[in-house]
């Protein structure tokens, strides 16, 4: 052998020796020494990998508070050569570049599907409120035409978040979450809670985050949206399930300002006969600003107390205290719950995260140093966020809540402000010291754990009242909660209702749920805050019409409008008769929905379906903010356009013109049929129709191949039993559908306490399939008709009973249904 071949081997040997000696072989994944980085990268499941990276020979040791999963036990194949360590597992194969740091991520096949980029991890250090940390920032390199969603919901209006620059810090209207969602199949979550910087351009997408200790994120491979929502729920928490009631239509304002006043709005949807399950209480209930969230009904009007001058000091701000109402019928807050309860509805309250210097609770935080020292909602009251990261703290908070409102049968949590609200910002306020370090470190976090300690609380307190929440701000992992967002304090116009569409699409494909909007939206400014304007009718009618196929159907605006049905005529005016309908429609999808809700908890579903999850090969889907998917059956088209009213300057007013019926453009994705919901009539995929949309009608169409359960027609969701259900099968592909039912309301389906009935649709042959029903509860139906119904163009209208099918008797049996 000759000496120069000999030293060319030495020197190839040290190489790999040098090489063996930066990484080391863990049982999941490997530790590296690279470009100055400490580098892990571990798989948790065969389609998940976390990688973590920490400046060389740092010693932090992170505790997420997004993720839960342990790794579980996963079998993993490693190689190597001169430049890169491979991993592999069933699903995924990841290289690490020995040299660059840069890591690429295959699926089994060899396809590429992302790129952490070569050099593209940064530390630069920052003095973070006199702690020594690091801006920390990641890049990635994405194809050149690759689709991605996610972020949260943001107020763009974009479903495509490529090519963009956006803030990511939590406020009014805008929930950031440092989440992407890729048509390739996978998901990638930047875990990191302060204010983070997202960039997408030709050259890379990064994530560039104000404080860290160390890069971290995990990739998650599902290999289509279904999948990737899946991965997520795994590793961050399955969403719990609602009750029924949740499901119904909820009623609200800003504000009801005494007991009788939110009483009396039940007693009128009872009286006019208009379903309604939920009522809210909003802000106030406890007094005067100064004494903010005290937790306590204090204001002088709920305790019939005025007059009195103990509790006068208690009014709130602008409230005439000379005013004169009589003597009230309900006269304590616990009065008012039992008299809601007995009028078959449910109420909510709300409680802030912040608190005011008159009330004890102020106190109990500050003793603690759990108070976050910044200008918040209401300015110029001396309110302050509390630290829901001080576990004493959430403690506290949970302790007031359930004495003084919980325990007098209250049924639900409106935790408002969860960003939390912030005025007058100044970097030197997110130097705030929390439980957890500065308030920069873990800004985007507070809602999850403000959400956190009440869920938790509950229900350890009791199992037999399911936890629900609706919450203004949210981060990842926040479905573990039983927490539902809605997209905040918009407002009242066309444009911003069609961009609600975007966020919320975004935010579903972050893996999270149960989101709304308020219905109407919330500021009514543009039609000058008054209700009897013909024009914000026409805008209020399509909102509550899409309301109707949101998770959670909540209306709600801003004081001096009030958005009661009856705020908009009688039965006979045209915007009256258009939202009883849909309430009424909202209460006939119960079964439906109920169930959907039930592959939510089961089988990690979803309710809002971009296009993207069921026609992903129809690019035509892949930027579409116009529709998407209710459940797995229905496709909702809101209208967002102003068809019949218009602004007529010369008259200084509005006009309207309903005798025209105007249309909209509805896309039926390619890959399925479609029934029209309305008129049972069938059209081909893959094409742009112009439907017909008088005020009453919003383009909803039936997917062929789906069974729907109609429920019965009820004022609330638990008035009659579903013994009697009609089984609508819109044929041209088979069918599955699971029935879902429980006891309505506890935690016994977590033992098993529940039952179903899966009914399959065999298309070739005609043929329903009725399974035996598997499982049980207390009070279940034993004996039940169904009545099967072959849904054509003759069958009628769809928001009534159709007409023809066949009445089946069961007994929980399998039988089967020739059509």
């Amino acid at each position: 052998m000759s000496k120069k071949i000999l030293i060319s081997l030495l020197l190839f040997c040290l190489g790999l020796f040098s090489q063996a000696q930066s990484y080391q072989k863990m049982p999941q994944g490997i530790k590296a020494t690279v470009q100055g980085m400490d580098v892990e990268v571990a798989f948790y499941t065969p389609s998940i990998v976390r990688v973590y990276k920490t400046p060389e020979g740092s010693s932090y040791d992170k505790k997420s508070l997004v993720v839960m999963k342990e790794p579980e036990e996963t079998s993993v194949e490693f190689a190597m050569n001169k430049e890169y360590i491979r991993l592999k597992s069933d699903a995924l194969q990841v290289e690490v570049n020995s040299s660059t740091g840069g890591i690429n991520f295959y699926d089994a096949t060899g396809k590429v599907l992302l790129k952490d980029k070569d050099y593209g991890t940064q530390f630069t250090p920052f003095d973070d409120a006199g702690t020594f940390s690091y801006n920390v920032r990641q890049a990635f390199l994405l194809d050149k035409d690759e689709v991605i969603y996610g972020l949260g919901q943001q107020q763009t209006g974009k479903v495509n978040q490529r090519n963009q620059k956006l803030f990511l810090r939590n406020k009014n209207m805008s929930i950031c979450i440092p989440f992407i969602h890729s048509v390739k199949g996978y998901g990638l979550y930047w875990d990191n809670y302060s204010p983070t910087t997202f960039t997408d351009n030709p050259q890379e997408m990064s994530f560039d985050s104000e404080v860290g200790d160390c890069a971290d994120y995990y990739f998650i491979y599902g290999s289509n949206a279904d999948g990737v929502i899946a991965g997520v729920r795994d590793l961050t928490g399955q969403a719990p399930l609602y009750p029924l009631w949740t499901l119904g239509f909820w009623q609200c304002r800003e504000r009801y300002k005494s007991p009788d006043e939110l009483c009396e709005v039940v007693d009128e949807y009872r009286d006019r006969k208009v379903p309604l399950d939920g009522i809210i209480q909003d802000w106030q209930y406890w007094g005067c600003d100064s004494n903010w969230n005290s937790m306590k009904f204090q204001n002088p009007r709920y305790i019939n107390k005025m007059g009195d001058k103990e509790y006068m000091k208690y009014l709130p701000n602008g409230e005439n205290p000379d005013a004169r109402y009589g003597t009230p019928r309900i006269k304590s807050p616990q009065e008012m719950i039992d008299y809601i309860h007995k009028r078959n509805a449910h109420i909510m309250i709300s409680v802030w995260a912040s608190f005011g210097p008159w009330t004890e609770m102020y106190h109990k935080m500050d003793s603690l140093n759990a108070l976050l020292h910044f200008e918040t909602w209401p300015p110029k009251a001396g309110v302050k966020p509390y630290d829901p990261f001080n576990p004493v703290a959430r403690n506290i908070y949970w302790n007031e809540m359930k004495k003084n409102i919980f325990d007098l049968g209250m049924d639900g949590w409106w935790l408002d402000s969860t960003e939390p609200d912030h005025l007058e910002v100044q970097d030197k306020d997110f130097d705030t010291k929390t439980y957890l370090g500065s308030f920069r470190r873990v800004h985007n976090a507070f809602p999850l754990i403000s959400n956190k300690g009440v869920y938790e609380h509950q229900r350890a307190t009791t199992s037999d009242k399911r936890v629900f929440l609706l919450t203004r701000s949210s981060f990842l992992g926040q479905q573990r909660y039983a927490s539902h967002s809605w997209s905040g304090d918009v407002v009242s116009t066309w444009e911003v209702m069609r961009k609600q569409l975007a966020a919320g699409l975004n935010y579903s494909l972050c893996g999270i749920p149960y989101w709304n909007t308020d219905l109407g939206g919330f500021f009514a400014w543009k039609y000058n805050n008054d209700v009897n304007n013909i024009a914000y009718h026409e805008l209020h009618v399509r909102w509550y019409q899409w309301g109707a196929f949101q998770p959670i159907m909540r209306s709600h605006n801003s004081s001096p409008v009030a958005v009661e049905i009856y705020q908009f005529g009688d039965k006979g005016d045209w915007a009256y008769d258009a939202l009883e309908k849909y309430t009424h429609l909202r209460y006939r999808l119960l079964p439906y929905l109920y169930s959907t809700t039930w592959e939510v908890t089961n089988k990690a579903g979803s309710i809002i379906r971009p296009l993207v999850m069921d026609f992903p090969k129809d690019k035509k889907v892949l930027d579409m903010d116009t529709e998407y998917m209710f459940g797995r059956s229905f496709l909702v088209r809101p209208v967002t356009d102003s068809l019949y009213t218009w602004q007529d300057k010369k008259q200084n007013g509005y006009q309207k013109n309903m005798r025209k019926i105007e249309k909209t453009d509805v896309y039926l994705p390619k890959g399925s049929n479609w029934f029209d919901f309305w008129t049972g009539a069938k059209l081909a995929g893959g094409q742009t129709i112009q439907r017909e949309v008088p005020i009453d009608i919003m383009p909803v169409y039936v997917r062929a191949g789906s069974i729907i359960p109609w429920g019965p027609a009820v004022q609330y969701a638990t008035e009659k039993s579903w013994d009697d259900l009609e089984i609508r099968v819109y044929p041209g592909a088979n069918a599955t559908f699971i029935l879902y039912e429980d006891e309505n309301d506890n935690y016994n389906y977590e033992k098993g306490v529940y039952s179903t009935i899966t009914f399959r649709w065999d298309d070739s042959n005609r043929t329903l399939h009725i399974s035996d029903r598997e499982g049980g509860y207390p009070g279940m139906l034993e004996k039940r008709k169904f009545k099967v119904v072959l849904v054509n163009q003759r069958s009628g209208e769809g928001d009534k009973p159709l007409k023809g099918g066949k009445m089946v008797n069961y007994t929980g049996t399998a039988i089967e249904v020739k059509l």
